[in-house]
């Protein structure tokens, strides 16, 4: 399993970078990106509303997959309108808190169009405001950085979260598979170790200091990466962010049951369970890459 899963990494992530290599070549409105994102979105809405079919939720996938893709094209509406700009960060910002609206005055009227019975309503209401912002909002956030901290290096800065959270998971898993004995959170996830969490930390300033010192020169501004403490506390705390964001998703599939958010992927399960520490790593390095950036 452990050279399994890391065959697939060293697959996944060189093709995310030559999509993303592709994507850079053909502008600011990022089609491949948009066109992956609404992909990701509807397939992790599928998926979270699948396991969240339990007790009293009845979610209701043709909704929260309408309202996921509703996140990402608000988010990109101001790259669409205006492809030869790029769009200011508030201007997605809003566009996503108003698909954030929406949806929760879009999910109330649709439930009680739905009522027949007490004991359902409010507990499937949260469950689909739940799978929205999580396959809606958390990616339509982690994509404005393609644009940030601009549009010439939105995708040093992108690449670089996910390479960080991705060096992290790997490393954590691997360390926690060949060294780790203490269990971090046997209740939660109890393939986690104490030895994992090293490995993730390792990991992740490790790929993070590697991208940002040798990468640059693959694009055409050559960013250099900030000062050194910068550089780590970057790696350190998104790598943080993703671990949470691992065990966070855990926290979903053990509350209903489930190992895997689905059979998708061998060595990995579903979308999400490849996805969920890059959803809430991105908005912790989109804070970075705005106020205290790693490289210029």
């Amino acid at each position: 399993m452990l050279g399994w899963r890391l065959l697939m990494s060293a697959i996944l992530i060189p093709l995310v970078c030559v999509l993303f290599r592709m994507d850079l070549q053909l502008g600011p409105p990022a089609w491949i990106l948009f066109t992956l994102c609404l992909l990701i979105a509807s397939r992790s809405a599928y998926e979270l509303t699948d396991l969240l079919k339990t007790r009293s939720f009845q979610p209701c996938f043709p909704l929260t997959g309408s309202l996921s893709i509703l996140f990402v094209v608000a988010a990109w509406l101001p790259a669409l309108l205006h492809p030869g700009q790029t769009p200011p960060l508030h201007t997605a910002l809003t566009g996503i808190a108003a698909a954030a609206i929406a949806s929760f005055l879009g999910l109330l009227a649709w439930e009680a169009s739905q009522f027949q019975e007490p004991g359902r309503s409010m507990e499937t209401v949260g469950a689909n405001m739940v799978t929205v912002l999580y396959a809606g909002a958390l990616l339509a956030v982690t994509a404005q950085l393609r644009w940030y901290p601009s549009a010439e290096n939105g995708y040093f800065a992108l690449a670089s979260m996910i390479i960080c959270v991705k060096s992290g998971d790997t490393c954590a898993y691997t360390f926690g598979r060949l060294w780790g004995k203490r269990r971090m959170a046997p209740r939660l996830s109890p393939g986690k170790t104490w030895m994992g969490l090293v490995g993730a930390v390792f990991g992740s300033i490790a790929g993070t200091w590697l991208w940002l010192t040798f990468a640059g020169q693959l694009f055409q501004n050559a960013p250099q990466p900030a000062s050194l403490p910068v550089v780590l506390l970057y790696g350190l705390t998104t790598g943080l962010a993703g671990l949470v964001g691992d065990l966070v998703e855990s926290l979903i599939k053990r509350d209903v049951g489930k190992k895997d958010s689905a059979a998708l992927m061998p060595g990995f399960g579903g979308l999400l369970d490849l996805v969920d520490s890059p959803l809430y790593a991105g908005p912790v390095a989109l804070a970075w890459w705005t106020l205290l950036p790693p490289a210029h």
